[in-house]
């Protein structure tokens, strides 16, 4: 890769909750920044769950590094007042890079101000102009609450068309969703980059769970040697073959014209690090 072609790389990780867990964050996070990834995101949980302990870890991995930090900031439960205060302390503190998204409802809730994350976007641009990069979210495959793909589609270009600068994806196993996709968008005048958002495999009962609530099909082949592994107890031959479908899955991808790799690190860097020393990342 050379310095003019090299695709983009960035992490996600979520707000540590307790002191285990942020020694395993702080681990995590220093050998992934080590490959000097273009940004980080962190995420802010259902309902605005997580809002203190994601504003907290964001200041203070903006403190801790030069690499950039991207809060994720959603529509549910918040005023318009508190996203306000919120986005002009992520200013004052040096914040440029945002990842904007409707969020998971809360439990039991409606919502919160803004019904879709276009919303919210218009918003950020109306009273900060061009302060922020801002990143919105896309469902290659079909988002588990909308009504059919061509909805989709639609509300993704809202999201560009409000002032979204590009995007990443839920994850997903099958590249050719993400390049139908790509396709679909790019035939409604929608050119933004997409960035493939990208799951390690290390275990299978919880991937399979959450990608049941999300929406990310598991092809069968996958599946049924994770699930073979998993009944065994063979964690190691689990692991390698993730690492093995994962790294193939983001090597098609990347030659295939994707703007680069977001990886969803779960605070965990060792399924990362091997999938990026696979594709040629490494740190100087």
């Amino acid at each position: 890769m050379t310095e003019d072609t090299a695709p983009s790389l960035s992490f996600e990780f979520f707000p540590p909750g307790n002191e285990a867990q942020a020694a395993r964050f702080e681990s995590a996070r220093s050998r992934l920044l080590a490959l000097k990834p273009e940004y980080v995101s962190v995420t802010f949980g259902a309902g605005g769950s997580t809002r203190s302990r994601t504003r907290q870890t964001v200041l203070d991995c903006q403190a801790a590094s030069p690499v950039p930090v991207a809060p994720h900031l959603s529509c549910m439960a918040e005023s318009i007042k508190d996203i306000e205060s919120l986005l002009q302390e992520y200013r004052d503190k040096g914040i440029n890079r945002l990842v904007v998204l409707r969020g998971d409802r809360p439990s039991g809730g409606s919502g919160g101000v803004f019904r879709y994350a276009a919303e919210l976007v218009a918003f950020i641009r109306q009273h900060h102009g061009d302060h922020f990069h801002i990143e919105v979210a896309a469902y290659p495959e079909h988002h588990p609450e909308s009504p059919s793909p061509q909805k989709d589609l639609e509300h993704f270009a809202a999201k560009v068309k409000a002032g979204a600068d590009g995007a990443i994806t839920q994850y997903f196993f099958s590249a050719d969703s993400y390049f139908r996709f790509v396709d679909e968008t790019e035939s409604l005048g929608v050119s933004v980059p997409i960035t493939p958002g990208i799951m390690p495999i290390t275990s299978y009962p919880g991937l399979a769970r959450f990608s049941a609530m999300c929406g990310a099909e598991i092809p069968q082949w996958i599946a049924k040697r994770l699930a073979a592994w998993d009944q065994a107890g063979d964690q190691d031959s689990l692991k390698a073959f993730g690492e093995e479908v994962v790294s193939t899955l983001c090597q098609r991808l990347l030659a295939g014209g994707a703007p680069g790799i977001h990886l969803y690190t779960l605070n965990r860097a060792s399924a990362s690090l091997a999938i990026c020393r696979n594709l040629g990342f490494s740190a100087d």
